[in-house]
């Protein structure tokens, strides 16, 4: 069990840096939406998964550095979209 979990963490990275890599920079505000909305979904697995002493430490670091991710990724994309609008 512990060795099925491993090589899917590790495909997922790998596949995770190729798809990230391949990206051209004109997709990455529309990808930091996509990326809210994912993590978003993370909080609340994360909030869900908390019911045991452990569970409950691991799900409370997860909600909080998926709460980082989404402030960040909306920040940056507000940053981003700024960028667009007209001057006045």
């Amino acid at each position: 069990m512990l060795i099925t979990a491993l090589t899917i963490f590790v495909l997922a990275m790998f596949v995770g840096f190729e798809i990230i890599t391949k990206v051209p920079p004109t997709l990455h505000t529309p990808l930091m939406s996509g990326s809210n909305a994912i993590s978003g979904i993370t909080l609340v697995g994360a909030i869900l998964a908390t019911d045991g002493p452990i569970a409950g430490t691991l799900g409370f670091i997860a909600v909080v550095f998926a709460t980082i991710n989404v402030i960040g990724g909306f920040l940056v994309t507000h940053r981003m979209l700024g960028m667009f609008r007209k001057k006045k």
